[in-house]
């Protein structure tokens, strides 16, 4: 069993723990118990930590483009936060709820003081806090896990500038926060003071992880690798024991709430679980990953499209640790956070649904890995294999060597990530969504009765805009698929004024009849942007007259 050393607290190191480490080690043979404790550590962390939250604060609420699923989890949670219950809408168990009671939480305190600013756009600003504690945590973890300081600082740099963590991590995303759980989960697992209540801290949260967002779970064996080449050997077993018995006991709250409110199973009138559960387990798959014809395929394209350094060079460092587990230290190390990648890969590679978001949840340990296989490398060139009495010319042709490699990574490294982080500090891709928002706020008469369809990631814009919440301003979709919405219309689109054409709204009109009626026999009255991007006001024609 490999363990993590204590730190050096000004008490002599035993002459065994300073020995030179073995051929692979990345040399580290201490870590720090607390961040606090070591200046050069805090220094470096902080340093990064500014230049993370500045490129991505930077034109946060302008770039990427608003989503519908942001608009759906911000509109959960301010419903939490007006106590209307779990969701603006029913509540139909297709997420656990735990995810936007944490938004609430977070955006409570801005949303207090000023009610208008609970929109997608303002409460982007609140992930920060989410982007700033998970770039501390993969610090913390690459130290605990014997990662030399500047290759933490490293995993640190590629977890927050890569262009698609400066995207990704920006949206009102359940997987933000879900990773930033399965960080704390992963650190606490891997605590050099291994106290029982670290491990049982870790199991608590893996499950708040879990019940953020239910895909998590596929993780949950890394942070037990993790835990098990962490914990001392005498009390492993009570270490893996408390960590899964917590796990449990917090991740069967989900189904016993459902069980309370009778909606464990299906039956007449209410949603359930079991529902919920089967529709995300048969919805239609986006095809094989590889398959240039498929939605997967599309999706694999955009993350590569921002960044191929982190999801390309990651994956290749995860199946190296793997590959090397035996003979090498750090692959060793990093064991659980190289499982927790390939894990995520070998999912993806289903032919089921894959989400955009769903990468989210493999950046910490794309950048862990990569700065792991780095830092292997790099003492490979430098240390391993060197003889005693080595010619002065071959240990400089090795540091040589490792000059010219780090050049030629920074030079194929950094113009691309500046080119993708421009984009996203300067483009004003939702300049539509405001305008649109204005317009419908100073053009419609009397908003109060309107009914307007609209997109979720508008949704709460228009609520501030004086139209009424749930049958004023309707989500899209329940148009069609909530009864408690559609028994208000009983005339289907002919009680409807306005449908709000934004991009997802016209691509997914085709599955939703009454959408689909609304938008042809809607004529555009303005629009705003150009192309497929743009967001088209459409008014019902016949509204008005058969009223």
């Amino acid at each position: 069993m490999t363990s993590t050393l204590p730190a050096v607290t000004g008490a002599k190191v035993p002459a065994q723990r300073t020995a030179a480490p073995p051929p692979g080690s990345t040399r580290r043979t201490t870590s720090p118990v607390r961040l606090r404790g070591s200046r050069p550590d805090l220094v470096l962390c902080a340093v990064l930590l500014v230049a993370i939250l500045v490129v991505q604060g930077w034109n946060i609420a302008d770039y990427p483009t608003l989503s519908d699923d942001e608009g759906t989890y911000l509109a959960q949670a301010w419903a939490v936060q007006e106590g209307r219950g779990l969701a603006h809408y029913t509540y139909w168990y297709d997420h656990p709820p735990l995810g936007w009671i944490q938004l609430a939480v977070l955006t409570w305190i801005p949303a207090h003081f000023a009610p208008g600013s609970m929109t997608v756009g303002s409460m982007r600003a609140t992930m920060l806090v989410i982007s700033a504690v998970s770039a501390v945590l993969v610090y913390v973890l690459a130290r605990r896990l014997s990662l030399p300081r500047w290759a933490a600082g490293l995993g640190m740099v590629l977890f927050g500038l890569s262009p698609l963590s400066v995207v990704l991590q920006r949206e009102i995303f359940l997987d933000n926060l879900a990773v930033m759980w399965t960080l704390l989960a992963f650190c606490l697992a891997a605590s050099p003071s291994r106290h029982l209540w670290h491990h049982f801290g870790a199991g608590i949260a893996a499950a708040t992880a879990v019940l953020t967002k239910e895909t998590m779970l596929i993780v949950l064996p890394a942070v037990m690798v993790t835990m098990w080449r962490h914990s001392h050997r005498d009390t492993r077993k009570f270490a893996l024991t408390g960590a899964i018995t917590a796990c449990a006991l917090i991740g069967v709250s989900y189904p016993l709430f459902a069980l309370l409110n009778g909606e464990l199973f299906p039956g007449p009138g209410h949603v359930s679980l079991w529902d919920g559960i089967e529709y995300q387990m048969t919805r239609p798959g986006s095809g094989f990953v590889l398959d240039p014809g498929s939605g997967s395929y599309a999706v694999l394209q955009s993350w590569l499209y921002y960044d191929r350094v982190l999801p390309v060079g990651g994956l290749a460092a995860a199946l190296l640790l793997l590959v090397t587990w035996r003979w090498s230290v750090t692959a060793r190390a990093l064991a659980g956070p190289a499982l927790a990648v390939a894990i995520l890969a070998a999912t993806a590679l289903r032919p089921g649904y894959l989400p955009a978001m769903y990468v989210i949840q493999a950046l910490p340990f794309l950048a862990l890995v990569l700065a792991g296989g780095t830092a292997s490398v790099v003492y490979a060139v430098l240390r391993r294999g060197r003889r005693t009495g080595e010619r002065t010319y071959l240990t400089w042709g090795r540091y040589a060597v490792t000059a010219v490699l780090v050049g030629a990574s920074a030079a194929y490294v950094v113009p691309r990530w500046y080119d993708g982080n421009r984009t996203a500090v300067t483009a004003a891709a939702n300049a539509p969504y405001r305008a649109a928002a204005e317009w419908l706020g100073s053009e419609v008469e009397n908003p109060g009765k309107a009914r307007v369809l609209v997109d979720d990631a508008l949704w709460l814009d228009l609520v501030h805009e004086g139209y009424q919440p749930g049958l004023g301003v309707i989500w899209f979709y329940k148009a069609d698929l909530d009864p408690a919405v559609t028994k208000t219309m009983p005339r289907g689109w002919r009680d409807l004024d306005y449908v709000v054409a934004s991009p997802t709204v016209r691509r997914d009109a085709v599955d939703l009849p009454t959408v689909k009626a609304a938008m042809e026999h809607s004529t555009p009255v303005a629009t705003f942007g150009t192309g497929e991007d743009r967001i088209e006001i459409r008014q019902i024609q016949a509204a008005g007259g058969d009223r």
